[in-house]
């Protein structure tokens, strides 16, 4: 039995419509407040990861940000007094996630940032992902070193030209998870993959990837553009692992866009 602490799904005054946020691995929710402090027309929804220390934790509160707003029966009827649609997004690992919960019917779109179907690949698919190998170690590592291994992650997310414009007050402190959240969110990273289900998520779908992305290789948004029936993939060229940093005006009015045409 898990004991959750329901203050760590944090809620925001209702407004027209829902996001659910899911930040990437190592990462507070923070990471997305000026995307959303530029889309007030949306009501918002984090969840906090830091401290979930198990995979099936960290799966669980994510359910749990949107089964506060939805009554499922048979028929995934909705009975909570929310208004407009549910959106879920999702960077690097909580793109994975989003997955999760599109597949199991939550979601009436998704906003995926740097995202995969897939982390872990063959070293014939170097080109989409990393060997399970360099997550082990990652794993290992964080006992013996944490920071070493946050420190080296985060080199990861910028390419070169990212990091001679100086990005990094972009990002938030280094040790916001506790080190089993670490380790749980890289064991989900090993463990989950949802390529086979791809063709089930029938609600659109906003990619957004950078080409020159070293953690999620642009080779996995090339994939899920293949496989999701209803996917809009906004191409950042020369960019890295965090395609909505630097850029949060461009991409909130391109996901408005996105959503009103829908």
């Amino acid at each position: 039995m898990i004991a959750l602490d329901f203050d760590s799904v944090k809620i925001q005054p209702q407004t027209s419509g829902t996001i659910v946020w899911l930040c990437g691995w190592s990462m507070p929710d923070a990471i997305f407040d000026r995307t959303r402090e530029l889309l007030p027309d949306f009501h918002h929804v984090s969840v906090d990861y830091s401290d979930a220390d198990s995979p099936e934790k960290m799966l669980l509160l994510t359910e749990i940000a949107v089964k506060n707003f939805l009554y499922l029966d048979g028929e995934a009827c909705r009975t909570r007094a929310f208004h407009g649609p549910l959106l879920i997004g999702g960077w690097s690992l909580g793109g994975l996630l989003a997955l999760r919960l599109a597949i199991k019917g939550f979601a009436d779109g998704l906003v995926l940032f740097g995202a995969t179907a897939r982390f872990t690949r063959s070293k014939e698919e170097f080109d989409l992902g990393w060997a399970d190998i360099y997550v082990r170690k990652m794993i290992t590592g964080l006992v013996q070193n944490r920071q070493s291994v946050e420190t080296k992650f985060r080199q990861l997310i910028f390419t070169e030209a990212e990091w001679e414009a100086d990005p990094g007050e972009s990002l938030p402190p280094i040790g916001s998870w506790t080190t089993p959240a670490l380790i749980a969110g890289l064991q989900i990273l090993r463990s989950e993959e949802y390529l086979s289900q791809l063709k089930s998520i029938t609600c659109p779908v906003f990619l957004v990837h950078g080409t020159e992305d070293r953690i999620c290789p642009y080779g996995a948004a090339s994939e899920l553009m293949a496989q999701l029936p209803k996917a809009k993939l906004f191409t950042i060229p020369a960019c890295g692992h965090a395609p909505f940093l630097g850029r949060e005006d461009q991409i909130a009015n391109e996901l408005r866009r996105w959503w009103h045409e829908q």
